[in-house]
């Protein structure tokens, strides 16, 4: 696999967060070793509906490396997007579509992850995502599907040789409605590349604290059914230190940061400074944030509102945040944001 250190930091895939935009600021504060894009649906990108997906793969050079993340039921559409993620078909689709902000070779991605772990009522209803923990035998055949067709695009690219270093792996919970270790039991005879384990089941969502003891025991299963399988954990890790403290605890190869970085930007860096910035340094971060949001080709594919949750990651913690909040939440263009920004520096 991918030349990682042990224990890697990996930024978590966050549905209409995790865009190219907040990638590029997260490069710039303290990179993760490993980028995960938001969640992609096969089927939707093998449909006429594809032009409208394909903005949730743009990328720059500074988000690499970089794992597609995938949902969907259909195991031939699987096989097609990673067939075309691999031999760079969607690379050059993105390319042309926005030749101002991105390249080619800037968007060729590192890897693919399908998404078993999302516990979201609308996805599972339609049988995706963690509702696969119910169905072992289609989570295989869509793990299959992305290892052949990977392996295709591969070879069509001319990188056959490159398998072992295009990681397919899986993201999914601890069970559905309790801890099913039969599930991981059942991911890790697939071969996967890597398993990352949100300690969580489906029924608890993210209202209780998370299962890091289950979540070694999952690392020393993998020990004894498939010891080339990386381990990531994730769940409520708020700083370096204690991803740390918890890979040395459960032997894990990886740790996967979301919600924390809403709480420090700086969350991957050794050492942060996020709890000794000024206010105005911290302006100034949100400043540069909604500036690359306003670059053609981004902002007219996001609402402005899609700020909204970013502000409340910059502008807190000094006297008068919050009443600036509100007024920078109130705005309805990125212009207007700009504007009421350098008037509070």
């Amino acid at each position: 696999m991918m030349n990682l250190p042990k224990p890697f930091f990996v930024l978590a895939p966050m549905d209409d967060v995790t865009d190219t935009v907040f990638r590029q600021m997260i490069a710039t504060t303290a990179a993760p070793d490993l980028y995960f894009t938001e969640f992609v649906n096969v089927d939707g990108l093998q449909s006429p509906g594809r032009p409208k997906l394909l903005p949730k793969l743009v990328a720059t050079a500074s988000e690499k490396p970089l794992i597609v993340q995938l949902w969907g039921k259909t195991p031939g559409n699987y096989y097609k997007c990673a067939r075309e993620i691999a031999n760079g078909t969607f690379a050059r689709e993105i390319a042309a579509m926005y030749p101002h902000i991105t390249k080619e070779n800037e968007i060729n991605f590192a890897g693919i992850d399908i998404n078993m772990g999302c516990p979201a009522k609308p996805v599972v209803q339609n049988g995706c995502c963690s509702a696969l923990i119910n169905n072992p035998e289609l989570a295989s055949e869509i793990i299959v599907a992305v290892q052949q067709g990977s392996a295709e695009g591969l070879k069509e690219a001319g990188r056959g040789d490159a398998v072992g270093d295009f990681p397919i792996s899986v993201k999914t919970r601890l069970g559905w409605n309790e801890i099913d270790f039969s599930w991981h039991e059942h991911l890790l005879k697939n071969k996967l590349n890597m398993l990352t384990i949100h300690g969580r089941t489906r029924k608890e969502m993210s209202k209780v604290p998370t299962h890091w003891d289950a979540i070694g025991h999952i690392a020393k299963l993998r020990t004894s059914l498939a010891p080339d399988t990386l381990i990531v954990g994730n769940g409520d890790i708020m700083n370096r230190e204690q991803g740390l403290q918890l890979a040395k605890q459960y032997d894990l190869d990886g740790l996967m940061i979301g919600r924390g970085v809403f709480h420090d930007p700086y969350v991957f860096a050794q050492t942060s400074p996020w709890g000794s910035m000024t206010p105005q340094q911290k302006i100034d971060l949100y400043t540069s944030h909604v500036k690359l949001f306003a670059k053609p080709g981004t902002k007219a594919e996001r609402n402005i509102v899609t700020l909204n949750k970013f502000c409340k990651v910059y502008i807190e913690g000094f006297p008068g945040a919050k009443e600036l909040r509100e007024k920078l939440m109130a705005t309805e263009s990125a212009d207007d944001l700009l504007q009421l920004l350098n008037e509070n520096r």
